[in-house]
């Protein structure tokens, strides 16, 4: 609230993700049941239920439809396999876009600059699914990933796929690299228009399958 924001979305990792303690659906209940608590006793910045809930390498979702359909925001992602042929790529990504839960899809190669190569997608297939389901996609405002890049967030807007910054805080300080992600629209040449979350909340809940 202090950073002006009027909402933001707390998307713990799933359980694939056991590194980061990943969530199963039991403790993600709880998690979200903690979350509304605080929201109800929370006035000028609303708090949004969420999870980042991987795409498998078997294509399948980490956690199940009703666990995803009590979600106020689900963003689907690859975390592991990424050195997966493009063709088992893309059934991962083109499962979670038709998954009748999934908002968004978040930084969608699953790049980290200077560390590996992002995942081999054909984004011409991942934009026409994306526009044809209405699933956002993410540009992540982290340094180390800038995902999607300028160049397929460009071609996202041209395909009229809204796209969401995020910030991919693990920490309240995390939320210092937005204008990262901001810059990163920008040389996409995208305005505030093409970018969901600028907008006012009741604006965006339109555009959630939840």
């Amino acid at each position: 609230k202090a950073r002006g924001l009027q909402y933001i979305a707390i998307t713990d990792h799933s359980k694939r993700v056991s590194m980061a303690n990943g969530l199963d659906a039991d403790r993600l209940r709880k998690h979200w049941a903690e979350i509304r608590r605080i929201r109800e006793q929370t006035s000028g910045i609303q708090i949004l239920c969420g999870i980042e809930c991987d795409i498998l390498e078997d294509a399948t979702m980490d956690l199940p439809d009703d666990v995803l359909a009590e979600a106020d925001w689900v963003v689907a992602v690859l975390h592991y396999g990424l050195r997966q042929p493009r063709e088992q790529i893309m059934q991962r990504l083109l499962n979670a876009i038709r998954n009748p839960h999934v908002d968004a899809i978040g930084h969608c190669t699953g790049r980290m600059i200077g560390r590996r190569e992002g995942a081999d997608v054909n984004f011409a297939d991942l934009l026409k699914a994306a526009a044809d389901h209405q699933v956002m996609l993410e540009i992540n405002a982290h340094p180390s990933r800038l995902d999607l890049d300028d160049v397929h967030a460009a071609a996202a807007r041209d395909h009229g796929i809204p796209i969401v910054i995020s910030t991919d805080s693990h920490s309240v300080n995390g939320f210092d690299v937005l204008q990262y992600g901001v810059d990163q629209a920008r040389r996409a040449g995208l305005t505030a228009k093409d970018v969901a979350n600028t907008r006012p909340l009741p604006e965006f809940l339109k555009l959630l399958k939840s």
